[in-house]
């Protein structure tokens, strides 16, 4: 444990000093390869120094077996921070000396993880000639995060991905793992990492070789693949003024079940849906133009296993007469979800219906301090139904003790006195804070509705606070603050009551 604590604080204490990175292992040139690679690197102060290092490290020997040009591979970094900021253009630097004295150079900016306001800004570089940016190429983002962003990443990441970007997300962090799943491209186990900032090394070649599956890719290939969709993608062969694409489908088991649509030569991507799971499909791209000729692309793809929903079904929120009900994942291939609850024990059953494309309800007016059975049913496109349970439990409702009132029996002690609290109460807390001197802390059975406070001496303050508990959540608190008076003063105290 400390030769690798050692060995750490070396490399971040040599990478912090300018000092040239360790060399990557020997990899074999890279070539024939074309696309545009942006690294969305966490900037912010959630990362350490030290990660930051390690996580430039990782980009270099990422990157270096490729060959860097105008018609090969170009990169560039957006840092995540509290504004986003490009390092560098795709452009600038076209030679692996250049790039990697550049990665080296790069310098961690701090401020909030805005990643959402980095990723709008990545899909305005992605396509900028001003950047770089080429428009005709393959376009990956690499996403390195330490898991969290103070902003909404869900509709802009969703916008880079329409627009045909390739999303690779590693997270080094503790990262809510259905939320990166939806935001990386599918599937997700291709697309989507979860490393220890300093293991960065083990993921290197799976992450390079789904990153040649992309920018190797010049021809009409699938991403994002499901079990009822994928997403094609095309180089840029017409526009809309030169003509159009018919694109033709059909299981690889059945060609007579061919399907045809028609997309605009503007566009290089579509959506293909409603597709049989565990089925392979036969594609064919045929660019229709008057003014020039392009052959016929094909492409064959195997859709996944049918996903089945509800794997995980989530209680939170518990209230006296409510709780939030949540389950993973969603599927295109469910129509809707069925959620039935009742007490136990009982034969009493609700039921809310809740839209396929949701994945949580909130069930309301129940009874407190009671156990619920929860089941959530997927009803799927195919007439198929899964189901999955849980138990819920309501809280008990919160109270809180009446009339606290003090006593005075002495020159440095008060008896506090109260009535007691609604409900199935187990005891009272009673927390006592003095000006001067420690705080204090007494537990008493339900049956006891007072007790004796010492060391509050005259001419001093004085806050006592008195809480129920209750089996399942503790109850509302009844505060007040005791002014002692000064013993030269007419004896006694007063005291003002807070809520």
């Amino acid at each position: 444990m400390l030769a690798k604590a050692v060995l750490s604080l070396g490399l971040w204490l040599r990478f912090a000093a300018g000092q040239d990175t360790p060399e990557p292992g020997p990899q074999p040139p890279i070539s024939n390869t074309e696309g545009d690679l942006l690294f969305l690197l966490d900037s912010s102060a959630s990362v350490s120094h030290y990660e930051f290092s390690r996580v430039k490290e990782f980009m270099w020997d990422l990157l270096h077996p490729f060959t860097f040009g105008p018609r090969d591979v170009q990169t560039s970094i957006i840092h995540i921070s509290t504004t986003p900021t490009m390092e560098f253009p795709f452009d600038q630097y076209l030679t692996s000396g250049t790039l990697r004295k550049a990665i080296r150079d790069t310098r961690q900016l701090m401020g909030d993880t805005n990643t959402g306001k980095a990723l709008s800004y990545a899909k305005e570089k992605l396509f900028s000639g001003e950047a770089g940016a080429r428009p005709d190429v393959p376009k990956v983002l690499v996403w390195v995060t330490d898991g969290f962003s103070t902003d909404d990443i869900s509709e802009p990441m969703q916008l880079l991905k329409d627009m045909g970007v390739t999303v690779f997300i590693v997270s080094t962090g503790r990262g809510n793992f259905l939320e990166l799943s939806a935001a990386a491209s599918q599937p997700s186990d291709k697309h989507l990492h979860f490393v220890d900032v300093d293991d960065l090394p083990i993921i290197t070649k799976e992450l390079r070789d789904g990153i040649l599956d992309v920018i190797q890719a010049n021809r009409l290939h699938a991403t994002d693949i499901t079990s009822s969709s994928f997403r094609l993608l095309w180089p840029k062969l017409l526009s809309q003024e030169t003509g159009y694409y018919t694109l033709e489908y059909a299981p690889a088991a059945d060609l007579a079940r061919k399907r045809t649509q028609q997309v605009s030569g503007a566009h290089t991507s579509l959506v293909l849906s409603d597709l049989a799971p565990e089925t392979t499909y036969e594609v064919a791209l045929i660019p229709e133009s008057n003014v020039h000729y392009f052959p016929t692309q094909t492409t064959r793809v195997t859709t996944l296993a049918e996903e089945i929903s509800p794997v995980q079904v989530l209680i939170s929120e518990s209230g006296p007469h409510s709780f939030h009900v949540s389950w993973a994942p969603v599927l295109d291939s469910v129509v809707r979800y069925q959620v039935l609850y009742g007490p136990l024990p009982g034969n009493s059953v609700k039921v809310l219906e809740v839209d396929g494309r949701h994945n949580s309800t909130v069930v309301e007016h129940l009874a407190p301090n009671t156990t619920y059975l929860v089941t959530v049913t997927a009803i799927y496109r195919s007439g198929k139904e899964k189901s999955l349970s849980a138990k819920a439990c309501t809280q008990e409702e919160g109270s809180k003790v009446r009339h606290l009132r003090f006593e005075d029996v002495g020159p440095s002690s008060l008896k506090a006195s109260w009535d007691s609290a609604d409900g199935a109460v187990l005891g009272y807390r009673v927390r006592c804070r003095r000006q001067s001197g420690p705080s204090s802390v007494l537990s008493v059975s339900p049956q006891v509705h007072s007790v004796l406070l010492t060391d509050l001496p005259s001419g001093t303050t004085g806050k006592v606070c008195v809480q129920p508990v209750y089996r399942n959540q503790p109850g509302k608190r009844l505060c007040r603050t005791v002014h002692r008076q000064p013993a030269t003063e007419a004896q006694g105290y007063r005291h003002t009551q807070r809520a």
